[in-house]
């Protein structure tokens, strides 16, 4: 039993109350991942934000208001993208040298005889700043001096889901907050009729599934959980009213739920009917707010073609980065767009070249239109996988890779036309400057204006932070 529950709640809870009682709880459960806060509070600037932050939030002044996190689920490989290594193009087919492997933990190439395996792409340098990167992604390297690439990455899991789960909540351990949901908890958010986080999907080539626990909000009340909007069609089924309900009577039914719920929260303080109240609010709002986000008719035809964009809500990448940035205009704090194709491990020179594709186009759209309404400066952008892929050859294709990959930043606070650290000659190992995802954590919090050591939440007797126990640090270099 839940030691927050109340006595006279532990004592309500017989069969037989769950039984008279079951048909309006599980009624009062239907919008339940419909969620969000609708209460009230003023910041310092006299604004009012309807998802207040908590008292003393943030630490510090803040770059940093808004994130959009493009996830290339499956892992790209960062030999094919962002980290040119002429080296590995020289030994291509040849034994890889052991003294890199020896000892390593490896996916499915464990015991298998590992040869080299060159990019099949050129790099070449882009913008003022002189950036390298893969010619796959020209509409990127058009933004190169607009973002920081970090060549220094490495990661704890091997296999996708807990690779998710890590570079997500910092843990494998399920029921841990995602990052998103740790932000929402912390900041607040700024929208009273859409959710403060949303994350979709889109799919290509190399397609690995992607769990729900991934934007969950763990531990946290579920008001801070993310929201699955749908790629094609409307982004939220059932989200008007039946034939011969109008929108007064759904009013008052609302209101009626509303009512109930209250008595039941004076009875009981339960987070959860607190969250059940505003959901029910949120959804109701959303009625309107949708169909208005979602109606693309007035972006022009030069914004549609900038992102690639062929007809919106075609559950492309292309049309998710559109409505991504319609979000981030209507206070949305947390934007995750998850491109299922990226696990490349056959047939990579024409899977990555797609996937490239589909992504090189609309993620740089969504930088330079941040950038054009003036929202650049404070949201964050970041670009990756949840891991890179081997610079040995699996087949056609190249294998997961935990030791050394990369990622992309910009806007929000970070440097422009930089990189940051860098792998061994091979990109097998980060050698310089090494950012683990938990230093990626405690980055991303710093630019938000939390403090990573001062920001945690008491479960299960420890308290839990995003950035865990295990020594993280800010990396203060790549911070304008």
């Amino acid at each position: 039993m839940n030691p927050s529950f109340s006595q006279p709640l532990r004592r309500d809870w017989s069969r037989r109350t769950f039984l008279s009682q079951s048909f309006a709880g599980i009624g009062s459960m239907a919008l339940g991942s419909i969620m969000s806060s609708t209460s009230t509070a003023s910041s310092s600037d006299g604004s009012v934000h309807p998802w207040p932050a908590l008292p003393g939030f943030p630490h510090h002044a803040s770059k940093a208001k808004r994130i959009v996190h493009l996830c290339m689920a499956g892992g790209p490989s960062h030999v094919e993208s962002l980290d040119p290594k002429p080296e590995l193009d020289r030994i291509h087919d040849q034994p890889f040298p052991a003294s890199f492997t020896e000892g390593q933990q490896l996916a499915q190439l464990q015991g298998a005889t590992l040869k080299a395996r060159k990019s099949f792409v050129k790099f070449k340098k882009w913008g003022q700043s002189g950036l390298e990167m893969s010619d796959l992604f020209p509409h990127i390297g058009g933004i190169a001096d607009d973002m920081t690439i970090v060549r220094s990455m490495k990661t704890e899991q091997i296999n996708h889901d807990t690779a998710h789960a890590f570079m997500n909540t910092g843990s494998i351990i399920k029921g841990r907050p995602s990052m998103g949901s740790w932000m929402l908890y912390g900041l607040g958010a700024e929208t009273e009729n859409l959710p403060g986080y949303v994350v979709m999907t889109s799919q290509g080539p190399g397609a690995q599934p992607v769990s729900a626990r991934q934007w969950s909000a763990g531990f946290l009340p579920s008001k801070f959980q993310g929201v699955a909007f749908q790629s094609k069609g409307k982004p939220v089924h059932y989200i008007g009213n039946p034939d011969g309900v109008c929108q007064s009577t759904q009013r008052q039914v609302v209101d009626e739920i509303q009512r109930l719920n209250g008595l039941l929260q004076k009875q009981h303080e339960d987070d959860e009917i607190a969250t059940r109240i505003a959901q029910y609010e949120m959804a109701f709002q959303m009625q309107s707010a949708v169909p208005e986000l979602a109606d693309m008719s007035d972006e022009t035809q030069e914004t549609l073609d900038m992102y690639g964009v062929k007809r919106p809500g075609d559950g492309s990448f292309a049309s998710n980065c559109l409505l991504a940035r319609r979000l981030l205009q209507r206070g949305v704090r947390v934007v995750q767009l998850y491109h299922r194709g990226w696990d490349h491990h056959g047939d990579l020179e024409k899977n990555f070249t797609t996937s490239a594709g589909d992504c090189d186009r609309p993620s740089a759209a969504l930088v330079k239109d941040l950038k054009r309404l003036g929202l650049l400066d404070d949201t964050l952008v970041l670009w990756g996988g949840e891991f890179g892929r081997t610079p040995m050859a699996q087949g056609s294709g190249r294998d997961h890779h935990i030791n050394g990959f990369s990622v992309w930043m910009a806007g929000g606070g970070v440097k422009g036309g930089t990189s940051y650290g860098a792998t061994d000659e091979l990109g097998y190992n980060a050698v310089e400057n090494i950012v683990n995802v938990r230093d990626l954590h405690a980055t991303m919090l710093h630019l938000f204006g939390i403090d990573h050591h001062r920001f945690s939440k008491a479960f299960q007797g420890l308290d839990i932070k995003l950035t865990g126990v295990e020594p993280s640090r800010v990396v203060h270099d790549i911070i304008a």
